[in-house]
């Protein structure tokens, strides 16, 4: 098969789309040809050297895809060949075809097209497994996403709306941020001129928020912590604004706030706190939502996986809105 490989860390020019090894099912899984995957930052880490996969996983990028099964491995129940379905990765999604744990798959979701699917697997099972699952976000809170026009940020916008809590996004540009409201945003906050402590704080009526969910670590850990409110909830799921900074723990005990930090790909595929809990969890809670066309994936383009490189600058440079999808060529 065909595969988007990494001759050296370094830019986006070091990925070539050339032959490769055909992946091999193994007991649980199922082998999916792929349709499409879907760049993430931590794609971007890997290729720069810094995001090394999870032992025992493909060293070929891509941590979602949708596609067709096209084979089974021993003791998988439920999925047939011929399946359409997108899934969750720990990697291999940048390939013509990619092995999967049978527990990380999702059905295709009726009235989304096969393509477009690979832009759901990551950002849902990343918003319900941090937002709902561990900061247990309740209808009539106040949540506010960093990022908000990202892929990440459009999906925990619409699911944070749905379920009744008061959404806050920052984002980059006066169209993101109208991108933001048309999705459920109550207050938008351009972060390049604005501070957001302070806007949460007007928002609240000085108050703050119940759950923040930052992709920036370092940079924001201070601010976020001024802006929680009493009892607050700080999720830390990335660290594009690097992964060391002071933590007042005075403030923290003050407002008897919690901050947590996690990882989805590093998790197991099965066992508690696992890929699978998760995505059945996203299969049920989530995936009836999308269905009805209320929950919807927003794709900003759509790239042949032989262009990857073309699509790392754009998500480098900050030049999209939602997800950035990689077609099999």
């Amino acid at each position: 098969m065909r595969a988007v490989t990494i001759s050296e860390p370094g830019g986006p020019d070091v990925l070539t789309w050339a032959e490769v090894p055909d992946p091999v099912c193994g007991p649980g899984e199922v082998i999916v040809d792929v349709a499409a995957t879907a760049v993430n930052r931590a794609d971007l880490l890997q290729r720069q050297g810094f995001y090394p996969p999870p032992k025992g996983a493909s060293e070929i990028l891509g941590l979602e895809c949708s596609g067709i099964v096209s084979e089974i491995g021993e003791g998988v129940l439920g999925w047939q060949v011929g399946d359409e379905v997108c899934a969750l990765l720990a990697g291999g999604g940048y390939a013509e075809r990619v092995s999967v744990p049978a527990v990380q798959l999702l059905p295709k979701p009726s009235g989304v097209e096969l393509a477009t699917a690979a832009a759901l697997p990551e950002v849902t099972c990343t918003v319900w497994s941090n937002v709902f699952q561990l900061a247990r976000l309740q209808r009539g809170e106040t949540f506010l996403v960093h990022g908000g026009s990202s892929g990440i940020g459009t999906m925990a916008i619409q699911l944070a709306a749905r379920a009744g809590a008061r959404v806050l996004t920052t984002a980059g540009t006066a169209a993101k941020l109208d991108v933001c409201r048309e999705l459920g945003a109550d207050t938008t906050i351009n972060y390049r001129d604005e501070d957001f402590v302070e806007r949460v704080r007007e928002a609240t009526g000085g108050r703050g928020a119940d759950v923040v969910l930052d992709n920036m670590g370092a940079k924001y850990l201070g601010r976020n912590v001024d802006a929680l409110a009493v009892g607050g909830r700080l999720v830390i799921i990335g660290m594009q604004g690097g992964s060391k900074a002071e933590l007042d723990i005075g403030t923290l005990l003050g407002k008897r706030a919690s901050v947590h930090a996690t990882a989805l790909r590093s998790r197991p595929a099965t066992g508690p706190g696992g890929k699978q809990e998760i995505v059945a969890a996203v299969r049920h809670d989530v995936w009836p939502d999308v269905e009805r066309g209320s929950i919807r994936p927003i794709v900003d383009r759509r790239l042949p996986m032989s262009r990857a490189a073309e699509a790392h600058r754009v998500v480098e440079a900050s030049e999209h809105v939602g997800k950035v999808l990689l077609l099999a060529d």
